[in-house]
């Protein structure tokens, strides 16, 4: 589930750990104040408790299992695109209930494990369907010389 070594082809400044940010509260997340990127961008619609086959909504009540859910396609449509979790830059993370916050951000965090990028956290009142409970924006740029032209349609 972590990000690889691709981490590394953009410049991540000011590394830190929600850890020790947020000492109160149970998070382990790798993230930046900045990205520098280069390269071609990918915008990735916000991705939900939804199966990306079916559109059928999964773990309905249960925000950790949404978060995974939405995660794993979120690292599917990357693969697709000929990227992957380490080209990840930015991330927005929407969520209906500030209580959830722990729960989704630690497995937000598991996924994008060595990462480094950056976040941004909105508490709002509602998603588009009343089930879901959380939503996960992502921007990746597959760095300069990489071959993204093989990905998948």
């Amino acid at each position: 589930m972590e990000g690889d070594g691709a981490a590394a082809a953009h410049r991540r400044l000011r590394r830190f750990n929600t850890r020790d940010t947020y000492p109160d509260q149970q998070l382990d997340n790798d993230l930046s104040q900045a990205v520098a990127a280069r390269g071609t961008t990918l915008y990735l619609r916000g991705q939900v408790g939804q199966d990306l086959e079916t559109s059928a909504s999964v773990a309905v009540g249960d925000p950790a299992a949404q978060a995974e859910q939405a995660m794993a396609n979120v690292a599917q449509l990357l693969r697709e695109a000929g990227s992957d979790l380490g080209h990840v830059c930015k991330i927005v993370i929407y969520l209906t209930d500030p209580r959830y916050r722990e729960p989704v951000y630690r497995v937000v965090g598991r996924w994008l494990r060595g990462v480094y990028p950056v976040s941004t956290g909105l508490v709002v009142q509602a998603l588009a369907r009343p089930e879901w409970l959380v939503e996960i924006d992502v921007t990746a740029v597959i760095p300069d010389g990489e071959d993204s032209e093989t990905a998948a349609p």
